[in-house]
């Protein structure tokens, strides 16, 4: 059974929880670092003079937002990356350059999701082989155990950080990625609006009965299929081969 620490603190996992803070810390500095890049790629060399862009969870990590998390377990935040628009070069618009910057955290967390996925069925692959096939001694306390709990829940967990980054809601990413395509008097105007609409958003997670968690699973739920299926079958024909 899973370790349980008991007396002041009822009961929780501590294992589920390190794990948890480990995948967290791994997928937000990665996120971060994502924008960094992206925003030196457009000339704007910000964040790399502030020294953000490193995979070093110190240098995003914000020690408010993290203990929001472990305390609510439903929201919490990292450092914002800082961005100078004007500094972007003139290749093309500012606020494509922004969507740009914007789009490259989320990103970066589908593709951490896609390969977790990846390094599960490999791992598997290679128990099996090792096993004759077998996956006998394997127990959710394991190594293999372990780690495929790890590697599961950082496919969820990135899925989850993009989709919801992605929301275009201010300040989400997901709003400067849609504000590329917006008229620019309805774009700024929102703008005027964006600290009392990230308040409303905020207020709807925790009292909204599930509204975003439900909007967030219908998009989620593709995302996942799209990339289980395939590599499901793949490893599917890889082990009618080799076992």
């Amino acid at each position: 059974m899973p370790l349980v620490l008991t007396g002041i603190f009822g009961g929780f996992d501590l294992r589920g929880l390190l794990i948890t803070i480990l995948v967290l810390t791994l997928s937000l500095s990665l996120h971060e670092f994502s924008h960094a890049w992206m925003a030196l790629k457009m000339g704007d060399s910000t964040a790399a003079d502030a020294g953000r862009l490193t995979l070093n969870p110190v240098k995003h990590l914000d020690l408010i937002g993290s203990l929001v998390f472990l305390i609510t377990r439903r929201i919490g935040w990292a450092k914002p990356v800082p961005i100078n628009p004007a500094r972007f070069d003139r290749k093309r618009s500012m606020r494509t350059s922004l969507a740009f910057v914007s789009v490259a955290g989320p990103l970066s967390n589908v593709i951490l999701a896609f390969l977790s996925y990846l390094l599960l069925l490999i791992m598997l692959t290679i128990y099996l082989v090792v096993n004759d096939g077998s996956f006998s001694g394997y127990t959710p306390l394991s190594l293999i155990g372990t780690i495929q709990e790890f590697l599961l829940l950082m496919f969820y967990a990135n899925l989850t950080l993009a989709v919801f980054n992605l929301l275009p809601v201010p300040p989400l990413d997901g709003f400067k990625v849609v504000g590329a395509a917006l008229p620019q008097r309805i774009y700024y105007r929102i703008l005027e609006y964006e600290r009392y609409i990230g308040l409303v958003f905020i207020l709807l997670i925790f009292f909204g009965r599930g509204i975003i968690g439900t909007v967030m699973g219908w998009i989620i739920t593709p995302l996942v299929w799209l990339i289980q299926t395939p590599l499901d079958a793949l490893f599917n024909w890889i082990w009618g081969l080799i076992l």
